[in-house]
């Protein structure tokens, strides 16, 4: 996103209806009147649109019959008085429209800017086709003549551009309510609604543009953010003492590695190694402890039964990561283990077949930090995981809820929610090609080693979220198919030290 790539501090997000007020505020205690608001942001779309294909000739315009709509009017007046060939397909009459969205109909029709009454199968024959059908007011299902004419979009072969919001999309929780815009760009205007940047939103959205209108400060102060997008990353670590030692970056104990599963908390220790932990040790399973550390000698690995060979390690240790192939059966061995780590008195961050066992038994406290993918949130909330993605602002508040800490809710557009956050973070970096196993357990590891070094949970987990994502893109520019979890640890190496 052009805007936020400037800005190296969080950005405010709202729901839409806190938008909405915004836009009464402006209107209401400020005097801008609302038709010219409506032209600032046709004006925008339209500026958005010449900047990313200056080469456009044609465009198809689609507006529906509220706010949104009349943007598109706008637009597509000024693309006629630019002599570019346009074509409107309303799907409300004109006659039916009103207030500002008719003036600015009447006002495209005064140009002389034309409605076609038809909504042709795939919008064939333009080179950008511009979303003007639905807004952020969208609450339900899209279905009927609406639904019919996404899909004819979706079939678009040329460039979309939506307006506000893809038509579809749920501007709140970042669903696709059934049927929604797939846009190349989406130019948003005067608040950024969370729902772009987690869930369907970011697939929807393509190339997000934010235009402010010209709104003085005091607009978006006026209502409190609902959520915080974390910008690109940047190290915020502190400068190294030349007089330190290994005790000064802590000791992170990883317990995990049932059989067949010793890899996940290998990389586990190993990212942990690679963010600056200044030791770690492994505590996993007897059957292949021996063999843990050949390819990597730094990590000090143990072979560990039961609970009483691990209090010794946890006596060590000043952060623990569980979960990492722990598994669920072994006879119990990954249960005992997880009830001792929690006896330990020591932070921890808990992922995988931890996460498991503790919606077996559900314990509530504060010092650790919970990554659950959407499959492991609903099994913490005994819901399904379609559930968990129809609202991720709902699930993640409901685990803080439920079980305390610092939670994470791992997916397209990553929610972190501190232990005493009202509001969560959200981190839009990351690739589909980190979607494959053992990139959790790398993330694991990541924030284990943060806290290490002395970051409180909360900084932990929105650094460890940034640092992961931006080196799972790092390692993906050499192609997203093929990138497996190990990738990553030059990168995370690099990128802690910038």
């Amino acid at each position: 996103m052009n805007e936020t790539n400037k800005r190296q501090r969080p950005l405010p997000l709202y729901r839409a209806e806190q938008v909405r007020a915004m836009d009464s505020y402006a209107i209401d205690r400020l005097g801008i009147q609302s038709m010219e608001l409506m032209r600032r942001a046709g004006a925008a779309a339209f500026a958005a649109l010449r900047r990313r294909w200056p080469g456009t000739r044609t465009l198809s315009v689609v507006c529906g019959s509220g706010n949104n709509a009349g943007d598109g009017y706008v637009l597509a007046r000024l693309g006629v008085d630019a002599g570019m060939d346009v074509r409107v397909y309303p799907l409300a009459a004109p006659e039916k429209l009103h207030g500002d969205t008719l003036v600015a109909c009447e006002e495209y029709k005064a140009v002389g800017g034309s409605l076609l009454d038809f909504v042709p199968a795939d919008f064939e024959g333009a080179q950008v086709l511009v979303d003007g059908l639905l807004g952020t007011g969208l609450d339900r299902k899209v279905a009927g003549l609406y639904a019919e004419v996404i899909r004819g979009m979706n079939r678009f072969s040329g460039e979309v551009l939506a307006l506000d919001i893809p038509s579809g999309l749920h501007a709140d929780t970042g669903r696709a309510m059934d049927e929604a815009v797939n846009a190349n760009c989406t130019v948003t205007f005067i608040g950024l609604k969370q729902g772009l940047f987690t869930g369907d939103g970011p697939e929807h959205c393509g190339e997000l543009v934010f235009a402010g209108l010209d709104m003085p400060p005091s607009v978006q102060a006026s209502q409190p953010a609902s959520a915080w997008l974390l910008p690109p990353w940047q190290s915020r670590l502190p400068r190294r003492a030349r007089g330190a030692h290994k005790g000064n970056f802590g000791h992170v104990l990883v317990v995990g590695g049932a059989p067949g599963f010793s890899g996940a908390a290998r990389m586990a220790a190993e990212s942990a190694a690679r963010v600056g932990a200044g030791l770690v040790s492994l505590a996993t399973h007897p059957d292949h402890a021996a063999l843990m550390n050949i390819i990597r000698p730094e990590l000090m690995c143990h072979a560990v039964a039961n609970a009483d060979q691990l209090a010794p390690l946890m006596a060590q240790a000043s952060v623990i990561a569980v979960g990492p192939g722990l598994g669920l059966g072994q006879a119990g061995w990954g249960r005992v283990l997880f009830e001792a780590v929690q006896d330990s008195g020591l932070p921890l961050v808990v992922d995988a077949d931890a996460l498991n066992l503790l919606a077996l038994a559900p314990l509530k406290r504060d010092d650790w930090v919970l990554t659950p993918h959407p499959g492991e949130a609903a099994r913490l909330l005994q819901i399904t995981t379609g559930a968990v993605q129809a609202d991720r602002f709902a699930a993640i508040a409901a685990l803080r809820e439920r079980f305390g800490g610092t939670v994470v809710l791992k997916g397209a557009g990553t929610l972190i929610l501190g232990r005493s956050s009202t509001e969560p973070s959200v981190c839009t970096q990351g690739n589909p090609g980190m979607a494959t196993g053992g990139m959790g357990d790398v993330l694991t590891g990541a924030i284990a080693g943060l806290l290490a070094q002395g970051l409180d949970y909360d900084e932990a987990a929105e650094i460890g979220v940034c640092l992961h994502s931006a080196a799972g893109d790092k390692a993906a520019e050499d192609g997203e198919r093929g990138l497996l979890a190990g990738d990553l640890m030059p990168w995370l190496r690099k990128l802690v030290n910038l």
